[in-house]
């Protein structure tokens, strides 16, 4: 696809068309980075997208029960 880059200011401006963005699935905000002479344009991905999908904290306390108890109540040297 061809299209040109305007000016604003000072800067440049490329128009991307609302399907090719919704094929990209690009939001409101974008990574763009440089590689060799190209400008790579990707969307932004969020950390830990789903990170807590199915948690269930009630099974924490399993998991601690399992843990080996510390027999002694003297402090610790570091």
């Amino acid at each position: 696809m061809r299209t040109t880059i305007r000016k604003i200011g000072n800067s440049r401006v490329v128009i991307i068309p609302a399907a090719l963005l919704a094929a990209c699935e690009m939001g409101d905000e974008v990574d763009i980075r440089l590689e060799g002479r190209n400008l790579l344009i990707e969307p932004l991905k969020a950390p830990r997208v789903g990170w807590f999908e199915g948690y269930k904290p009630e099974a924490d306390g399993e998991l601690l029960a399992m843990l080996p108890v510390d027999e002694g109540d003297e402090e610790w040297v570091w």
